[in-house]
């Protein structure tokens, strides 16, 4: 085996986020770019052994290329074995299955999930632990150090490895398993859910789906557990092909950039149940006929109805929520007895509570739902929890959802987002905000008043780890309050969110529109904030 090492220099901004390091594909098809910060991971592991690593990503522009490298750098670096989805395909959670399943000690994952990709949009890459979730921020910052200091890479001089048909190979002393990237993740889900209950469902002349996969890795997903083990037509399946650039589109499954299918489901003889999932397939939306269920609302009623679905018939042993996800799963967990947490945003703060068996199920509003079955959150999953939830209640979308608040309220939610703001005007808004919050009690918000303001810091119950300033929380008692943080999920800019939440009991007023429910929080958060004076934007890009 020929291994040269390669004499490099280090870049500066290979610090990675919540999700990894995400950055332009012109970024990362820099000289030594890609290589510097995979040999930054393999320099950071320990104990690698004999175990093999997973490796795939979600079909953007660059992935095949960067699948070459990494082989070629995990090759030199003594990993002994690599089981790769086949073409370099795998969703994000079916990667965190196949980690869990082979018992990997870890893998790597390329994606940008939600952004857009193509030759001058975005890419990304992760590291995923032994229990198949994102890379905790000690494993990261170690990853950062080391890239900071690199002088050199290791790499095998070698002819591409062939990746579009399973089996094995070698390169050099490693063993490369390519492998079918939907096989074991559909089992899994068939280990889950009632899959003759949902074939059934589908089967009714009555029933309807439409699965929109946005051009996205969730294609084929969808295309054998959807449509050849569940039954759906072809005809139900939208944009399952898988493209470089998304086919021109934003992989993001919400009520803006999945236009198409929203406006399936809300047409006149829309299909009964809607639903989309994003670039890697971690994430998920759920519509009814005419009717959205926001990613809150789904957590909340997927925990009211989780014995209903074998996988979960015993029970939840708790359940988590990111803290800007509404509390509406709060109200659930409280009848059910068992208990709820609430966490900074980042799936990686989902691992310790699911590894200790504090929760079963978890989920943030950015459109992501998961469980113990991996650590990532999944979008397909999400998807045939509603469908066997609806099977087995024999409801419709709408349906299951207003019986829900008629016996837990409405939480209205609705989240504005400002995208790719200037980063330091975004920065002084909050830092403004921040040094504000002594002062805020007291204040009213229509006929509510701000009892506290804070910035949200958590400490972890398993590992006593501490995270801070994870963003402005204005809470006005138990019915509603306003959350203002900077997203690390971009590439360009800063991404200003802004979620606000009231809840309600009044059973005449669970049918509002939510723009207009929330309408005096709205004022107030564009006011105590001064968004306009800080980013110049009038109105928010995407409101979901």
């Amino acid at each position: 085996m020929d291994i040269r090492t390669i004499k490099t220099r280090a870049f500066s901004d290979q610090r990675p986020g919540t999700s990894g390091l995400r950055k332009k594909v012109t970024v990362f098809s820099q000289q030594n770019y890609l290589e510097n910060f995979v040999q930054a991971i393999f320099d950071s592991l320990e104990n690698i052994g004999d175990r093999p690593m997973v490796l795939g990503g979600d079909g953007r522009f660059y992935n095949r290329e960067a699948v070459q490298v990494i082989l070629r750098i995990a090759a030199a670096n003594g990993v002994s074995r690599v089981v790769i989805g086949q073409g370099g395909l795998l969703s994000t959670p079916a990667a965190s299955c196949l980690i869990r399943e082979r018992g990997a000690f870890g893998g790597i994952i390329l994606s940008a999930s939600h952004n857009p990709g193509g030759p001058d949009a975005d890419f990304g890459i992760k590291f995923n632990i032994a229990n198949g979730g994102p890379a905790p921020a000690e494993y990261t910052e170690r990853f950062y150090r080391c890239a900071c200091e690199i002088t050199r890479y290791q790499i095998v001089e070698a002819q591409d490895v062939a990746i579009d048909n399973t089996g094995e190979s070698r390169l050099g002393g490693m063993a490369v398993e390519v492998v079918d990237p939907v096989a074991d993740y559909a089992g899994l889900m068939e280990a889950l859910f009632d899959f003759d209950r949902i074939r059934a469902l589908i089967g009714r002349d009555d029933f309807s789906i439409c699965f929109d996969a946005m051009h996205a890795i969730n294609g084929p997903y969808a295309a054998e557990i959807l449509g050849r083990r569940l039954g759906a037509p072809l005809s139900a399946l939208m944009r399952d092909e898988v493209l470089t650039d998304f086919g021109g589109g934003h992989p993001d499954p919400n009520l803006v950039y999945a236009d198409q299918l929203v406006a399936r489901m809300f047409s006149d003889d829309g299909p009964d149940f809607g639903a989309a999932t994003d670039g890697d397939g971690d994430r998920n939306m759920i519509l009814g006929r005419q009717f959205f269920v926001t990613p809150s609302d789904s957590l909340a009623i997927l925990t009211a109805n989780a014995t209903r679905v074998p996988g979960y018939a015993d029970g939840l042993a708790g359940v988590a929520r990111s803290m800007p996800t509404s509390t509406a799963v709060d109200r659930v967990a409280r009848k059910l007895g068992i208990d709820c947490y609430e966490t900074p945003t980042g799936w990686k703060y989902f691992g310790n509570l699911l590894d200790a068996g504090r929760i079963t199920l978890c989920g943030e509003e950015s459109f992501g739902t998961g469980s113990n079955h991996v650590r990532e959150k999944d979008g397909l999953w999400a998807v045939l929890f509603w469908l066997d939830i609806l099977a087995a209640s024999g409801k419709s979308v709408a349906e299951l959802t207003r019986e829900h608040w008629r016996e837990y309220g409405r939480t209205y939610y609705s989240r504005h987002d400002y995208e790719a703001v200037d980063a330091s005007a975004a920065a002084e808004l909050i830092d403004t905000l921040r040094a504000g919050l002594p002062t805020l009690g007291g204040q009213r918000i229509g006929d509510l008043e701000i009892s506290n303001g804070d910035d949200f810091a958590y400490t972890d119950p398993i590992d006593g780890s501490t995270s801070s300033a994870q963003g402005i929380r204005l809470i006005c008692g138990d019915d509603a309050r306003v959350v203002m943080r900077l997203s690390g999920t971009g590439t360009e800019g800063a991404t200003l969110r802004v979620y606000l939440e009231r809840h309600v009991d009044d059973l005449n007023k669970l049918d509002l529109d939510a723009q207009t429910a929330l309408a005096d929080l709205i004022r107030f958060a564009d006011s105590i904030a001064r968004i306009e004076h800080f980013t110049g934007r009038k109105t928010p890009t995407v409101i979901t």
